[in-house]
Order: C-alpha cells, then sequence, then structure tokens
C-alpha cells in the first residue's frame, strides 16, 4: 500500500496471475468427447433407423447432413476457432 492508502499496480499484478497449484483442465474437453460422443452416435443411430423405416427419406436426409455438420463441430477440436478466423478474414477484418 501507498501512502494515500492505494495498492501498489506491481503487487497487484502478482496477485491476479493464476495460482500454480490450479485446476488442468487441458483434459476436459477430451473426457466430454469421450463421454458425449458415443452416446451422440447412439442417438443419431435411432433416429436414422426410424427415419427410413417410417420411409421419409426427405426427413432422413436433413437429419443425415444436419448430424454431420454436429459431428464436424463436436469431434474435430479448433474447428470453432478456425471458422471464427476464416470468416473474419472473409469480411476483410484483420485477426493478427
Amino acid at each position: 500500500m501507498t501512502a494515500l492508502g492505494a495498492a501498489d499496480p506491481i503487487s497487484l499484478a502478482v496477485e491476479a496471475t493464476p495460482a500454480q497449484n490450479a485446476p488442468d483442465t487441458g483434459g476436459l474437453a477430451d473426457f466430454l468427447r469421450g463421454f458425449f460422443g458415443p452416446l451422440f452416435l447412439v442417438i443419431v443411430s435411432i433416429v436414422a433407423i426410424f427415419f427410413l423405416f417410417t420411409r421419409e427419406i426427405t426427413r432422413f436426409m436433413q437429419f443425415i447432413i444436419l448430424a454431420i455438420f454436429i459431428g464436424i463441430v463436436f469431434y474435430v477440436p479448433g474447428i470453432i476457432e478456425v471458422i471464427a478466423v476464416a470468416l473474419a478474414r472473409a469480411m476483410g477484418v484483420s485477426t493478427e
């Protein structure tokens, strides 16, 4: 603390840095992908079989296309960032 009662900016910066024993969340995405991935595939399979048995080919194709796009976003790590950067560059926004 300074004489006027304000905190020293350097000490605030040191206190604001994350602790050394912070939980590692790097494996969280892999865990969630491993847990929800098979569940996603089972649900897609059940709905696809339902559409095939009821002979709703148009809805089946719409569902499969939607499931493919959702699967790509779900299974490919970093795809959201890649798409966001590509869209920003296409609109002329600097991404650096």
